[in-house]
């Protein structure tokens, strides 16, 4: 369980209003602020009460709009609000949108931020609202809890005598304050925990994106690109950072500060990796400048002009090099542990580094996006120098790993390569081309080593609507030949409630119902003769095969997949990663190359649905020696078709996950 760091905000100041609305005052004017840069804060009570169609509540001419509005159900797009729903199905919303203006992106300038009011714990009644626009953060508060947030680009255009109204029916007094309060952080009183496996962050549009993990001084540490509206926020440019969780146990988690968090308007950061060198702990990260200027106007040509004369990086410190930012950074954690301090140094132009410290001590990068092969040097800070051009190429966050006589490295969504520890880098071997690769639907995996040389794979599940999604962890196995498998993770996999035997034996067509919304099934296959065989279930809704799911298994090619549900007939054979399909589209895939089916083995399947991301997911451990996940959206699953073909399910057991 993660013991969330909930936190209320508190806005009490001493600071006079600038101007008070009221119901026997809904207009009135006030003077702009002397610096735009400086925020602005709206304080306001509103009296949330049933309505039809769209109100505008309350409105600063050019600058704020305020409305509550009936949102479409079936629409998930961005903001993601039918994941909280009244009872009768309708999904009233709050949005407030601020009018940016800029010379650089002039066509930015509507930012709205908003929830859906089932989101609330009493969605009607009276409750104090707080927008506050900083600059770097445009946030929506209710009743002192941060519900939404967006990350600017520009500023209000305010004039010399701004004109501002409420509906008072809806708001009873606001009130506008010049520059922006900064609140006050207080944790709440009933702090909450929530399970880790499949967990998202909360609210209605939060979600992981990359992960990054490491292992240091017994403490294991999750660092995940936090993610809303599934990139679309900052205009679309993502407005990412690191975000944080550690566990001593992998039973109690908790959840850290923010390791990176925005600080400028130019800031959105890529990925990056988790790493100890001379005894700091540290976290590299990408700076994604280029998503907002030109790389003219960036410090990218002065880190290129350097590398390029001198066959080595520089040092770049952020204050005393011309341009904005961008390329590879890092932070440094005070305590060991969380507390962690941007450097303000940028020591490489490539925008995804992979920093870490191989076995022999030395400090290498794998350059990711920008740039590409294996870099070295005796600094973090600069001197790094290319030591193996081209491999792996750039893209997505690539991790090193070093299991017994085996060296690994797994980059993004399909890369997977391998050698023997003791020969060189040229000697890597691409491990997904031959269909003996791990991927199991998560998407930019990390991998990490823990006490009792056990090694874990962390990545996020995709959703609809987009980049970002679930969290989920695995634990890995390895073989002989170098071969590395996945299992669920022991500590972190969900609790049941007591199963239910459905039938002690399955060896035709079979239906069963459900047990719930979420639940696990189990149960042993009894292969035939010579791996001969196959067997599918279907994952179905109450009625037809809309959104439905089929995990079959096919013992001669030792093969598994998801593909379409159906009611009548198996599905047709689906494409592994070495054949095109990508496991990280969480759709219809296949695994090849099973372990462990040539015997009785046994399978488990968690069905997890969830309101939040549309639909259910669908987690198989096959063998205790391979996983694979789907997502459906729209499914929630009602009933089973079991189909057998040469081969007996056996004890088919199916429990309730606990709350």
């Amino acid at each position: 369980m993660i013991q969330l760091l909930t936190l209320l905000w508190l806005f009490q100041t001493s600071q006079p209003a600038q101007n008070t609305l009221s119901a026997q005052t809904p207009q009135a004017d006030f003077a702009a602020p002397t610096n735009a840069s400086n925020g602005f804060t709206v304080k306001f009570t509103v009296d949330l009460k049933k309505f039809d169609g769209e109100k505008s509540i309350l409105e600063i001419s050019n600058v704020l709009s305020v409305r509550l509005r009936q949102h479409d159900p079936l629409d998930r797009k961005r903001q993601n609000y039918p994941a909280f729903k009244m009872p009768d199905g309708s999904v009233p919303v709050l949005e407030a949108t601020v009018v940016l203006h800029s010379s650089e992106h002039p066509d930015w300038k509507n930012m709205t931020i908003g929830i859906p009011l089932a989101l609330l714990k009493k969605p009607e009644g009276e409750h104090d609202i707080v927008l506050n626009f900083t600059g770097v953060r445009w946030t929506m508060y209710v009743d002192g809890e941060l519900l939404d947030n967006d990350f600017p680009f520009g500023y209000p255009r305010w004039a010399p005598q701004n004109s501002w109204k409420l509906d008072a029916k809806y708001v009873k007094r606001a009130a506008i304050y010049l520059p922006a309060i900064t609140p006050e952080k207080k944790p709440a009183k009933q702090p909450n925990t929530v399970p880790v496996q499949y967990w998202t962050p909360p609210g209605h549009n939060s979600w992981v994106g990359d992960v990054a993990t490491c292992f240091h001084k017994g403490r294991y540490h999750v660092f995940y690109l936090y993610d809303r509206r599934h990139h679309y926020s900052k205009f679309e440019c993502g407005g990412h950072y690191f975000e944080h969780l550690s566990t001593t146990d992998f039973k109690t988690w908790t959840e850290h500060e923010a390791a990176t968090p925005l600080d400028e308007q130019w800031e959105t950061i890529g990925t990056g990796v988790p790493f100890v060198f001379n005894d700091k702990f540290c976290l590299s990260y990408g700076l994604h400048t280029t998503r907002i200027y030109p790389q003219d106007k960036t410090t990218l040509p002065a880190q290129w002009d350097c590398l390029n004369k001198n066959g080595r990086t520089g040092t770049f410190q952020r204050d005393a090099t011309p341009g904005i930012p961008a390329g590879a950074t890092y932070s440094v954690s005070a305590d060991g542990i969380a507390n962690f301090k941007k450097s303000q140094i940028m020591f490489h132009p490539c925008e995804n580094p992979s920093v870490y410290t191989d076995p022999s001590g030395k400090l290498r990068m794998m350059a990711n996006f920008q740039s590409n092969g294996i870099w070295e040097s005796e600094s973090i800070d600069g001197g790094w120098h290319c030591i193996n051009p081209g491999f792996p190429p750039g893209g997505d966050c690539t991790f090193f790993f070093r299991w017994g006589k085996f060296d690994y490295i797994i980059g993004g969504f399909t890369g997977l390569w391998s050698k023997l520890a003791a020969a060189p880098n040229s000697a890597y071997e691409d491990v997904a081309g031959k269909g003996l690769d791990f991927y199991d639907g998560s998407a930019v995996p990390a991998i990490t080593e823990i006490t009792g040389g056990r090694f874990l794979m962390a990545g996020w599940i995709p959703m609809q609507g987009g980049w970002g999604g679930n969290l989920v962890i695995r634990e890995l196995m390895q073989f002989p030949d170098g071969r590395v498998s996945s299992k669920w993770l022991k500590e972190i996999t969900p609790e049941t409630d007591k199963p239910e035997t459905l039938a002690a034996k399955v060896a035709e067509t079979t239906t069963f119902p459900t047990v719930g919304k979420s639940f696990m099934l189990t149960f042993t296959v009894q292969p035939a003769a010579a791996k001969q065989g196959k067997f599918g279930i279907s994952f179905l809704p109450e009625t037809g095969e809309q959104a439905s799911c089929e995990l079959q298994l096919r013992l001669a090619d030792l093969r598994a997949q998801f593909g379409p549900g159906s009611l009548n007939s198996f599905a047709g054979k689906t494409k592994s990663l070495r054949e095109g399909e990508g496991p990280h589209h969480v759709g219809n895939y296949a695994i090849e190359n099973l372990i462990g089916v040539d015997t009785p083995f046994t399978v488990r399947v968690i069905v997890k649905s969830d309101d939040k991301i549309g639909g259910s997911l669908i987690d198989a451990e096959i063998a205790g020696q391979r996983t694979m996940i789907a997502y459906r959206a729209g499914l929630t699953v009602k009933n089973m078709i079991f189909r057998t073909e040469g081969v007996e399910l056996k004890n088919v057991q199916i429990a309730p996950l606990k709350d």
